[in-house]
């Protein structure tokens, strides 16, 4: 519709726009946007969903730090019981409860861990030996070991069985076994057990000690320069009972050794 203005020229007007009025109806459209909204805010949010995958994770408490320092509260699952229902917590509150460790870059983190750790008594396992059976009965096997070294250092010399005497150069039977040492080198007991002889040797062993180790079992110790100890007395495997020497039947000093079993020699390698 066009109006005729005043000079003659036309002029074009417009209907006013149409402005609708916001309806304020509770029909079904409402209640659906309602719906919409209310789960959307059920819906758990980005950084809850971060939240609950951290705790579940095992990382809950560097999260909370994390998004505490920006500002964020972050909630996390802390474990019960069993049977009851998880609890949750601030993640700040728990950080919170955490003390600060700090070290520098250069700091050596050691970890202790345990050990296993065995020992053995020689004396206890030949003891339990001597006392099932007599010496005599022992098998190689068993003896092996079974008498520690009377020396520091074993350095064998002249061996037991036939020999050519040394003294005499005659063919003899040699009824221990020789150890090089200088004299006054420590002689020690093969093993514990009790004195039965210490004092000179009239058939060429010169100064001599001999231990009882029961049942059957005995070693000597001869040509010592020097010993230390005394009929009846009680000595253990490793202790100092006499000094090497040269006394009695020998070429220069030395340690013969003897093993015994129920009064006759026997090779002292098998037993060493």
């Amino acid at each position: 519709m066009t109006q005729l203005a005043t000079r003659g020229r036309r002029r074009a007007t417009v209907p006013p726009a149409h402005h609708p009025t916001p309806s304020t109806s509770t029909g079904a459209g409402s209640r659906s946007d309602g719906q919409r909204g209310r789960r959307a805010a059920a819906r758990p949010g980005p950084m809850r969903q971060l939240a609950e995958m951290a705790a579940a994770g095992g990382v809950g408490q560097k999260a909370g730090v994390a998004l505490a320092a920006t500002g964020l509260v972050l909630t996390v699952t802390v474990p019960t019981a069993a049977g009851q229902a998880p609890q949750t917590a601030p993640a700040m509150e728990i950080a919170q409860q955490q003390p600060e460790v700090t070290a520098s870059t250069d700091a050596v983190v050691a970890f202790s861990r345990a050990s296993v750790g065995s020992t053995v008594d020689p004396d206890g396992r030949l003891r339990h030996m001597l006392e099932s059976e007599s010496a005599g009965r022992i098998t190689p096997t068993e003896a092996h070991h079974a008498l520690g070294a009377p020396l520091d250092s074993i350095d064998p010399s002249s061996p037991f069985g036939s020999r050519v005497s040394p003294l005499t150069g005659v063919a003899e039977f040699h009824r221990g076994q020789d150890f090089v040492a200088q004299c006054g080198a420590a002689v020690k007991a093969a093993a514990g057990g009790t004195v039965t002889f210490a004092g000179w040797h009239p058939y060429g062993g010169g100064n001599r000690v001999v231990v009882d180790h029961g049942n059957g079992l005995e070693t000597t110790y001869n040509h010592l320069a020097s010993f230390s100890v005394s009929v009846g007395q009680k000595v253990d495997r490793g202790s100092l009972i006499a000094l090497s020497g040269t006394s009695g039947a020998s070429t220069g000093c030395h340690l013969h050794f003897e093993v015994m079993v129920n009064g006759e020699v026997v090779d002292p390698t098998g037993w060493l």
